[in-house]
């Protein structure tokens, strides 16, 4: 790539589903399990996801959309031995086993911070974009999600290298760019990338309460695989403390963006030791990482997801936080924003949105976004129709307010009509995104 070349970075957020819903699937997502069996609702979790959306718009930054995923999966009930139409599959499938439903029912692609791994032009020895879509073996309502993913990547990024996911097993455990930082002098700079791992599948010995999602051994395939050069690549291990408090992906704790690395103490087990490699790989790529970390109680700050923020780039060389209300909310979150923002660092806005749909469910706006850093040509070949502006979220937004429910209950994941609900309204949508057929459904041929 050219050193001239200018590079963006591209937000693609994942569009809430309809079938959004509070089951606590996920063990280890504190979060998740303390919300079990309430209410959600669908509707608002959608549009406060949006609104987000054009916030980055306003801020004059590249915002792209990822479509929810089909639910239920009726094609995963056929493997397993449930036969009929879509409809009667699914109605025996919740007669059955509502538990094995409510996994498939799951809104969580629109976490799309786990939906890859990516890595740069500037960073890749083919000088191509790389992304490698996450096996998500840890839990078994996102271990079905890879298929999906990859076809809605390739549908946005035509021109990017989309590598489907590592071998489906827990040697590989692979949860994408949850567990992945980039730090670099500017966007369209050589970077040094930084993989967080939570165990090695065959030398650990460290014990902890809730399991290491991503391993050692499926960070270094996704290297590989992005041809990336081992002196700009670093593997740090996630805190076991961490971890067991309920930081189940390392973007809990952490956050990086340009030479900025924005984290929790606990979030590694020896900071001196992670300044110090951070240190020696960044100078060799010719800039001096700021280390803004935080000395407050790691319940506090996971509870506040303030290190789940997205630490953004803004087009007059500054950065700006977009933090969740609830960091607004808590006064240990909220008085290190203000330490930071007050301090000789480039963070010099900090936006608070609600995301409280989201956030019962473990997820805030680091979550709900992958980031992808393009230059402009790369940019240019974005599937334009995912490229948001003010005026096609407002279209979105009428589609939701059209076809989402306000409120769902456990027991409605058993419903048939919300199948034929969620149908109807992603083939409006594919329609709308200018996709095609790209989903199950839609290939063969039905909504119901």
């Amino acid at each position: 790539m050219s050193p001239q070349s200018k590079s963006v970075e591209l937000n693609i957020d994942g569009l809430v589903g309809p079938t959004h819903n509070y089951a606590g699937l996920s063990f280890g997502n504190v979060a998740s399990a303390g919300n079990k069996g309430n209410a959600s609702n669908p509707r608002e979790a959608a549009l406060q996801g949006l609104e987000k959306m054009r916030k980055l718009v306003k801020m004059g930054l590249p915002q792209a959309v990822m479509p929810p995923h089909a639910r239920p999966l009726t094609h995963y009930l056929k493997q397993i031995g449930f036969t009929g139409s879509d409809s009667a599959v699914y109605e025996r499938a919740w007669n059955a086993n509502p538990s094995l439903v409510a996994n498939l029912m799951s809104a969580s692609p629109m976490w799309t911070a786990n939906a890859a791994t990516v890595s740069p032009s500037a960073d890749t020895a083919d000088g191509q974009v790389h992304l490698t879509t996450a096996n998500l073996v840890a839990m078994p309502h996102r271990s079905v999600e890879a298929p999906q993913t990859e076809r809605l990547l390739k549908a946005i990024l035509p021109k990017a290298v989309v590598h489907s996911a590592l071998p489906s097993n827990t040697v590989f455990g692979d949860e994408g760019a949850a567990n992945h930082n980039r730090m670099c002098q500017s966007h369209d700079k050589e970077g040094l990338e930084i993989f967080v791992y939570g165990r090695e599948a065959f030398r650990d010995t460290q014990q902890t309460r809730f399991p290491g999602r991503q391993t050692l051994e499926a960070s270094k395939a996704v290297a590989r695989l992005h041809k990336l050069d081992d002196d700009k690549t670093l593997y740090l291990r996630q805190s076991a403390k961490a971890i067991d408090a309920g930081a189940f992906h390392n973007d809990v704790v952490c956050v990086t963006n340009g030479t900025v690395m924005f984290y929790h103490k606990d979030a590694f087990d020896d900071v001196a030791a992670m300044q110090k490699s951070v240190r020696g790989k960044a100078e060799a790529l010719g800039f001096e990482p700021e280390f803004l970390m935080a000395d407050m109680p790691l319940q506090e700050a996971i509870s506040s997801y303030l290190f789940n923020s997205q630490l953004l780039s803004l087009p007059n060389g500054t950065m700006a936080l977009i933090l969740p209300k609830d960091a607004e909310e808590t006064p240990s979150a909220k008085a290190f924003v203000d330490h930071c923002l007050s301090g000789n660092n480039p963070i010099a806005e900090a936006h608070y949105l609600d995301l409280r749909q989201s956030m019962r469910n473990g997820g805030g706006p680091a979550c709900l976004r992958l980031r992808v850093q393009l230059t402009e040509d790369e940019l240019a070949q974005v599937h334009s129709p995912m490229l948001m502006n003010d005026a096609k979220i407002s279209e979105l937004e009428d589609w939701v307010k059209r076809h989402y429910r306000d409120r769902l209950e456990k027991d409605d994941l058993g419903d048939p009509a919300l199948m034929t609900e969620c149908r109807a309204a992603l083939d409006e949508l594919t329609q709308r995104l200018s996709l095609g057929a790209i989903y199950d459904f839609q290939m063969e041929g039905g909504i119901t």
